[in-house]
């Protein structure tokens, strides 16, 4: 309620002060699963589609139904609060001892290293699900109505135990837990997707809300339900609304004209900032660091694919930003997948978080269907889907092996079990998180692949945020610059230079390290 009070009851004054209008202006407020829809069926590739929007909650929506023809877009039904599938997902988060509202993937990457004992029990006690996906919580084991946690001691006694405390030990019970809401979350995404056709008669199916960013069951709806194709918002988060409600406004509200491409209208969801050659000169000048310039990408190009075949890390700054949550390319850390310690020595000297967390590959789109099961074409451009590693890629695990998949304790070692060809990018489970990459969307990142391929026969690299645990994506070359020197990476590629670790003095003291990063914080 403070909140509201103060702040939310005034927005339409606070825009005008902030944006120095007069307080007349015409300003359109739109309805948060309906600017969710927007940004999910107006950049889709689609002239028709069913939409589904599922989050937490927005206004008093949970979910909601819609069908969009053309350049407008209706919602024919919706869940409300309290009832909601991405609250009951966050919920599990919390249990878990990550945090609500952005520990949400690591729950979903946890759930291949368990068993989904707690199926029945979620379905039989927490949430009755109705045949069209449609859900009922019991809220005698909730706590996030009325106050300031997710879950209460009645659901904590209900699956055996208080919440995990964050950065303590997981337990095999916490990690059955993950499998159990996984399995129930991928089932309701079925049944919404199902009803969504049966209403609607479309082909295809758009989708949004932060519960869209859960890639395991959009994999599953793509190859078991019933729409032909499928197009997720890669900011499909809450930040994506800027984008939905701009598209509504423009297409719907000004009846702006709007033509479908067959590659979508996102543009690689590149639509960030970007440096040129000039600006990322003037600040390795200022810096005196070391670097090599190359006026010709097909040097730059083999230098880093050999720098990666070799078993280096890379930090790769190119072109625009991405828009949402994934590295798509432009501010990524490579790696080599074929290399069985790479998912190790990125996780825990790079990325400085959990060892059991698995990275993407991004994999040359004609080449995909080769190494995931995935139909001739099929495009994954924004790493929204997840798919089988194909049976000729895997490797015959020794009894010793399964055994330590099954029943070690500690993640670490079953993290470091290889299972197949490129186990840098092969989950516990044999499932990836799949980027395809074209030329058309991404431009040097598809020719580096390309140049990769070429040395390594492999099409695939280990594509991870340009980032460490706690930070943003880096924005800017002396993000990059401040996060390349505070990890274990080898290599820096700022658009047309390279900058190799090995060359840059090295800082003496821990202290002086501390020291000569800090004048790259961000204010």
């Amino acid at each position: 309620m403070p909140l509201w009070l103060k702040d939310k009851l005034h927005m339409r004054r606070t825009l005008c002060q902030r944006f120095q209008m007069a307080r007349k202006t015409p300003l359109v407020f739109t309805d948060h699963h309906e600017s969710h829809a927007a940004s999910a069926f107006l950049p889709s590739p689609f002239d028709a589609a069913a939409i589904l929007t599922v989050d937490g909650v927005g206004e008093w929506s949970t979910a909601t139904l819609g069908v969009g023809e053309g350049n407008r877009l209706r919602l024919l039904q919706q869940l409300q609060f309290p009832h909601s599938l991405g609250l009951l997902y966050s919920a599990f988060t919390y249990y878990c001892g990550f945090k609500v509202n952005s520990g949400e993937y690591k729950l979903m990457g946890l759930a291949p290293y368990g068993r989904p004992l707690y199926q029945e029990l979620i379905l039989q006690r927490l949430a009755e699900l109705k045949p069209d996906g449609s859900l009922w919580l019991n809220m005698d084991y909730f706590n996030y109505c009325q106050g300031l946690t997710m879950t209460n001691d009645r659901f904590h006694e209900l699956f055996g135990g208080p919440p995990r405390n964050p950065e303590s030990m997981l337990e095999q019970r916490h990690m059955d837990v993950a499998a159990s809401i996984q399995k129930v979350t991928e089932e309701v995404l079925l049944r919404m997707g199902r009803e969504a056709h049966r209403q609607t008669g479309m082909k295809h199916l758009v989708l949004a809300g932060g519960v869209a960013l859960n890639c395991v069951a959009n994999g599953r709806l793509l190859r078991e339900g019933p729409f032909q194709d499928i197009w997720i918002q890669p900011a499909a988060g809450d930040a994506g609304g800027a984008l939905g409600a701009a598209l509504f406004v423009w297409h719907q509200l000004l009846d702006k004209p709007r033509r479908p491409e067959s590659r979508d209208a996102q543009k690689g969801s590149l639509l960030g900032p970007r440096y040129s050659n000039e600006v990322v000169a003037s600040f390795l000048a200022e810096m005196e660091t070391p670097h090599e310039r190359f006026e010709s990408e097909t040097e730059l190009l083999e230098a880093t694919a050999r720098m990666l075949a070799e078993g280096k890390i890379v930090g790769w700054f190119q072109g625009r930003m991405e828009f949402g949550p994934r590295a798509l390319g432009t501010r990524s850390i490579l790696g080599d997948p074929r290399n069985p310690a790479m998912q190790a020595s990125m996780n825990l000297k790079i990325k400085f978080r959990e060892s059991f967390r698995p990275f993407a590959p991004c994999v040359l789109e004609e080449r995909a269907s080769d190494y995931f099961d995935l139909r001739p074409g099929q495009q994954s451009p924004y790493m929204l889907l997840v798919a089988p590693l194909r049976e000729r890629h895997r490797r015959a695990l020794s009894p010793s092996e399964s055994k330590i998949l099954l029943e070690d304790p500690d993640l670490r070692h079953r993290v470091n079990v290889v299972r197949s060809s490129v186990p840098a990018i092969t989950h516990v489970d044999y499932s990836a998180r799949i980027q395809t990459v074209d030329e058309a969307r991404h431009g040097r990142f598809y020719r580096l692949l390309k140049a990769f391929e070429r040395i390594s026969g492999c099409p695939i690299l280990v594509n991870t945020s340009f980032n460490v645990r706690g930070e943003p994506i880096v924005c800017s070359p002396a993000e990059a610059y401040r996060c390349f020197l505070a990890t274990d990476m080898d290599a820096l590629v700022l658009e047309s230079f390279l900058l190799r670790k090995d060359r840059i003095k090295k800082v003496a003291t821990d202290a002086e390290r501390q020291k000569y990063l800090a004048q790259f914080e961000l204010d």
